[in-house]
């Protein structure tokens, strides 16, 4: 294939993604109203909703909400054209494996925002809202808590990813199951890392809410790696 057809290929897929995009906004369109409200009801705000600091942030939020709910939903078709896009340059085993782990991709990345969306963050906001209350008055910008919630929703959509790049390394043979436990305090504290960017705020609390739920994902993709991954080839005759 020349890099003309690469480019024209790079094109087509691009413009599918776009249009997959464009109609799952309609969908996230319609259900931003109530995930919306939902949001308000968890974050211990006032009972009117969010309160908003600008006449243009009701329209910019709600637009931004139906573009991320498009997004998540897009995701399986954003992942298979990505795939397929780099296909070409993959052995049919390393094809058959990415296009298996597709599935698992969605399914993590909605696991990860559905824990972000009804337990990181209300729990988080809880946390934040009754930190030291007798001093401070607790009444956020409407567009700051939903800031708060979609960063975590994503950050954690994409950190749940864990076990599948696990599952991969060791399936393709680059990294084993054996190396994966060898260096787990390490992984350990790129977890920690991670989790830091991830939570938008610097208080443990909030760092464990998302840390310990990835210190439990790695060790789950060691045990997957080590049960569906490992390397079966017969051992060489003597």
């Amino acid at each position: 294939m020349t890099l003309l057809e690469h480019m024209e290929e790079l094109r087509d897929r691009i413009v599918k993604i776009v249009v997959s995009i464009a109609v799952a906004f309609i969908a996230g369109f319609f259900l931003a109203d109530p995930l919306l409200q939902k949001m308000a009801d968890q974050s211990n705000v006032s009972a009117d909703g969010f309160d908003i600091g600008s006449p243009t942030d009701t329209i910019t939020v709600y637009m931004k909400v139906a573009i991320y709910i498009a997004i998540g939903f897009a995701m399986p078709i954003i992942i298979y054209h990505l795939v397929g896009f780099l296909a070409p340059g993959l052995t049919r085993k390393e094809k058959r494996i990415l296009f298996a782990s597709l599935p698992f991709v969605s399914f993590l990345f909605l696991g990860g925002a559905g824990y972000a969306f009804f337990g990181a963050a209300p729990a988080a906001l809880t946390f934040l809202s009754n930190w030291k209350s007798g001093i401070f008055s607790w009444d956020p910008d409407g567009s700051q808590v939903i800031g708060f919630y979609l960063t975590l929703m994503v950050g954690l959509g994409l950190a749940f990813q864990l076990p599948v790049v696990m599952f991969l390394l060791a399936k393709l043979n680059i990294v084993s199951p054996k190396r994966m436990r060898q260096y787990r305090k390490y992984a350990a504290l790129v977890i920690l890392v991670i989790s830091a960017i991830i939570t938008p705020t610097t208080d443990p609390i909030n760092l464990a809410l998302v840390a310990v739920p990835l210190l439990l994902l790695y060790e789950f993709g060691i045990i997957i790696s080590f049960f569906f991954a490992r390397d079966n080839k017969a051992p060489a005759a003597p």
